[in-house]
């Protein structure tokens, strides 16, 4: 019989993110038969943690939800996680010797590129490791190119986009650093995105004469969500009705409330929180709209092309890549103008929409879950 591959996945929490969700999905895809695996969360806490497949051993650093504010009651707590994080960070044997009880693993894999010092700093000589992008690590200011070429310290680099790819092919320096990297698209669940949509669903009312544009994601700036409000109300200043539909939580949330009641557009945007079945509100929503300042692959758009969605998107990572260069979607500018252009354009001449919508119908994903999760399987075995 084969010995199972012993991997130590390391990611912050399993809160309603996309990096989340696809880490998840991948691993109730695995085959329990073939890998004992070890997920080490900084924070236990997340709406994903109820999906991971009971053969999978949870550990954590600190338990309970994530904290975003600086209440005066909140800062012992907040302080003393950041203080023990930081503490096995900087002297993991720590960390591998307590909570880890001293296991060698064969495979220590960053499922986000923020666990990349962890990984790569592992007293574990002998392990291979590898570290998974999301994001476009070319918008994140705190990345310069000395930072990304870091990740070059891994053993296999898997990137989520076409222009992820390339920000590491311009910045590897031989042959040996280029075979590092690998571009797999992320596992998602066709058959599960559609029989979901078509679940009730009871706190918001659609209307059929005002169009409703829908955005779906963890509530921070990166999605651009205060944009999207910005130009909501310059296009109802200007006669234009139509609603404002969010799915989402996050450590935004209260802002962009707050920004909502100040913009006086409280009766035409509603905020809904986070979603486990965002997806009856997608299929019933005229137009889904992207307003995000940067992105590695939205995950959403996939899910928006599945249910065959008229869509916008600010032309921001793995865009042109998912909406097939325009033929799919919208593709508008990555600014409050470009925003705004789109929903204009979507409210006068919605007819323009009609060509997006026969394109998909035909449609089919270039990538799927079994040939996303095949890949992987096939990175962890050969590494």
């Amino acid at each position: 019989m084969l010995q199972k591959k012993k991997i130590l996945i390391r990611i912050g929490s399993l809160r309603h993110g996309g990096a989340e969700k696809v880490l998840v999905t991948f691993l109730k895809n695995l085959p329990q038969d073939k890998y004992q695996i070890d997920l080490l969360l900084n924070l236990y806490s997340g709406k994903y943690l109820s999906e991971v497949p009971k053969w999978i051993n949870i550990i954590y650093l600190n338990k309970g939800e994530m904290i975003t504010t600086n209440r005066i009651q909140d800062i012992p707590k907040k302080a003393t996680r950041v203080i023990y994080q930081k503490l096995l960070k900087k002297r993991p044997s720590l960390l591998y010797k307590g909570k880890l009880k001293g296991k060698k693993y064969d495979i220590e894999f960053a499922a986000i590129h923020g666990m990349r010092d962890e990984i790569l700093n592992s007293p574990l000589q002998s392990s291979k490791k590898i570290v998974w992008i999301h994001n476009d690590l070319s918008q994140l200011k705190e990345y310069t190119e000395t930072e990304i070429k870091k990740f070059f310290g891994f053993d296999k680099i898997m990137v989520i986009s076409e222009k992820i790819e390339k920000l590491f092919l311009d910045l590897a320096e031989n042959e040996t650093q280029k075979q590092k990297i690998l571009k797999i698209y992320n596992p998602l669940d066709t058959e599960e995105i559609l029989s979901k949509a078509d679940k009730p669903f009871n706190n918001y009312e659609f209307d059929e004469k005002v169009p409703t544009f829908i955005s779906v994601g963890t509530v921070f700036p990166q999605k651009g969500f205060d944009r999207l409000l910005k130009v909501h109300k310059k296009l109802l200043d200007k006669g234009f009705k139509h609603k404002i539909l969010i799915v989402g939580d996050g450590y935004d949330f209260e802002n962009i409330k707050k920004l909502k009641t100040e913009l006086n557009i409280a009766h035409t945007t509603t905020m809904l929180g986070f979603s486990d079945n965002p997806y009856p509100y997608f299929k019933n929503a005229d137009f889904y709209i992207l307003s995000s300042r940067y992105e590695g692959f939205p995950t959403v758009l996939f899910e928006a092309i599945t249910l065959k969605k008229k869509i916008i998107a600010t032309e921001v990572s793995g865009v042109r890549e998912m909406l097939n260069d325009g033929e799919l979607g919208l593709i508008v500018e990555n600014s409050e103008e470009g925003i705004y252009s789109g929903m204009k354009k979507a409210l006068v001449n919605s007819q323009d929409f009609e060509k997006y919508t026969d394109n998909l119908k035909d449609y089919e994903m270039p990538f799927n879950l079994k040939n996303s999760v095949q890949k992987i399987i096939s990175i962890l075995d050969n590494v």
